[in-house]
């Protein structure tokens, strides 16, 4: 009769636990909740984010080196008043003096026209920082989502066996049931909750991570909305490779930063070459009683010879500047194809991988839960056969998620490559 009992009771709170185990993980304790998709992530990233914000400011301190570089040298004044010689009117012996400095050879041009390469490259930096940033932003999005669906999983199978175990301990202490049955509920229930806590600690580093780069609030937790068709709506194909090669050698701003420095030396180079002609002195002054004449008014031009000094080794640097940004700048773009290649056939795995499944499989799966169950509740099959099955379910559905979190990943990292948003656009 206990027995009969306890087949009986075993069915309907398994049943009842995985309802409500399906809804623990939603309804965790976390008063602020934010559901947001993608597009609304990406807003308060490019508004709130502060690595951003004080990396603009970069822009701006590069701005103001062009006004540095536009103004002209200050003119010198100097003035001076007799103290002592051999008149009674020392004191109104006066001089008064100006000079004026006069660059030469296109200097001033040539540093307007670095400060200009200068702010080209901030910005370069920038943005090149935003698509680093939002290729983190993205895959943790993603990351999220699918561990979050992962862990309702281990949610719902941790709920029942829970209350499992509970029923069959009281039955075992009754004498209705062996030791044994009660160990393996119990050892696989310890092993389910060592997995589902990796996974929840998994979440909430990146759940950190993703709320530090849209500055959200600490106690807030962030349930990412997804289209759920959203990767059985991309292909890697729908765009030719020569298109995303093309792409990723336009718009990639650490490439454009690796021009602008062969611009930048090549104008360093110039300037260089410029600082070897002497700027030119002028000035003039007026002596009251101090010169061979009183009342002397008198002009004159001053410039170093360049005998020696004709800044050999700043024009030697410069050129050695220029040919190692040249080897940078080919180096950069090596690399990019190289990446492009490497992540087009990982992207061309995943998403055969992925269509190697079939649509109804997750559906058909869940089916034969349900069917398993009942075959269960009639007794065909024992408690360990169910939990083996409910094991394979788990064990299934967690890989599926972790198929379609790859293959998103990797149309993530195909727009990072390319400097692109080509994929994943709900």
């Amino acid at each position: 009769m206990h027995r009969k009992f306890v087949i009986v009771l075993i069915p309907i709170q398994l049943w009842c636990m995985a309802v409500i185990g399906a809804c623990a993980y939603a309804q965790a304790p976390n008063s602020d909740t934010l559901k947001v998709n993608i597009k609304q992530v990406e807003e308060q990233f490019l508004k709130n984010n502060l690595t951003l914000i004080a990396q603009k400011y970069n822009i701006d301190n590069a701005s103001a080196q062009i006004i540095t570089a536009r103004l002209f040298p200050n003119p010198d004044f100097n003035f001076q008043n007799g103290i002592l010689n051999d008149t009674h009117d020392a004191y109104k012996n006066q001089s008064v003096g100006i000079s004026q400095l006069f660059t030469t050879a296109g200097k001033r041009n040539k540093n307007i026209q670095l400060a200009k390469i200068g702010v080209e490259q901030a910005k370069d930096q920038f943005f090149d920082l935003i698509r680093t940033l939002k290729f983190t932003l993205r895959t943790d999005f993603y990351t999220i989502y699918y561990n979050q669906q992962s862990a309702k999983v281990y949610d719902q199978e941790i709920g029942s066996l829970s209350k499992t175990l509970t029923a069959f301990k009281e039955q075992y202490a009754k004498g209705n049931i062996a030791q044994k049955e009660v160990l393996r509920i119990q050892s696989q229930l310890y092993s389910l909750q060592a997995e589902y806590n990796g996974l929840v600690t998994d979440i909430d580093t990146t759940q950190s991570e993703l709320k530090m780069l849209i500055k959200a609030s600490p106690n807030s937790y962030i349930v990412p909305v997804v289209d759920a068709d959203l990767n059985s709506k991309e292909s890697v194909t729908s765009i030719p490779y020569g298109k995303l090669l093309d792409s990723a050698y336009v718009n990639r701003y650490d490439l454009k930063n690796a021009r602008a420095t062969v611009d930048y030396n090549n104008m360093n180079l110039q300037l260089q070459k410029a600082t070897a002609v002497p700027d030119v002195n002028l000035s003039l002054g007026y002596d009251k009683y101090g010169s061979f004449n009183n009342n002397y008014v008198g002009g004159g031009i001053e410039f170093n010879l360049p005998f020696f000094n004709r800044n050999q080794g700043g024009i030697k640097q410069a050129r050695i500047a220029i040919d190692q940004s040249k080897v940078q700048l080919e180096n950069q773009q090596n690399q990019i194809a190289m990446d492009l290649a490497t992540s087009y056939k990982g992207a061309l795995r995943l998403e055969k991988l992925y269509n190697s499944f079939d649509p109804a499989f997750k559906g058909d799966f869940t089916h034969l839960i349900q069917e398993v169950y009942k075959n269960y509740q009639l007794r065909n099959i024992s408690l360990l056969e169910f939990i083996d099955f409910y094991d394979s379910f788990k064990t299934n559905t967690i890989q599926l998620n972790s198929i379609q979190l790859s293959k998103i990943t990797s149309l993530e990292q195909l727009n990072y490559v390319t400097g692109t948003p080509f994929f994943n656009q709900q």
